[in-house]
């Protein structure tokens, strides 16, 4: 980083790391990265988490609302991707 941040940029960064400091929600965003597409369907999600789709479509929101990733309805399923711009910016804080 090569200039403090503003109290904006601040507020929206703290935003996606109070988003990823939950290990679910860490887990879906690997699951998503790992993905041979680079995305994921909710209906792919929930089994290997061992939660409701519900559930995971909470935490997946979450993650969309912060900017982390995208959705895309397809039918009657959700599909999620990355934002790799937004994942860059974490990344970016850490040396």
């Amino acid at each position: 980083m090569a200039e403090p941040l503003s109290r904006s940029q601040a507020e929206h960064l703290a935003g996606a790391l109070k988003a990823v400091a939950d290990p679910t929600r860490l887990q879906l965003l690997s699951m998503i990265i790992g993905s041979a597409a680079g995305e994921a369907c909710v209906c792919d999600l929930t089994a290997p988490l061992g939660l409701t789709q519900p559930t995971v479509s909470h935490h997946l929101k979450i993650l969309v609302d912060v900017g982390l990733l995208t959705r895309e309805r397809r039918g009657k399923w959700a599909w999620y991707s990355l934002v790799p711009e937004r994942l860059d910016e974490l990344r970016g804080l850490l040396p």
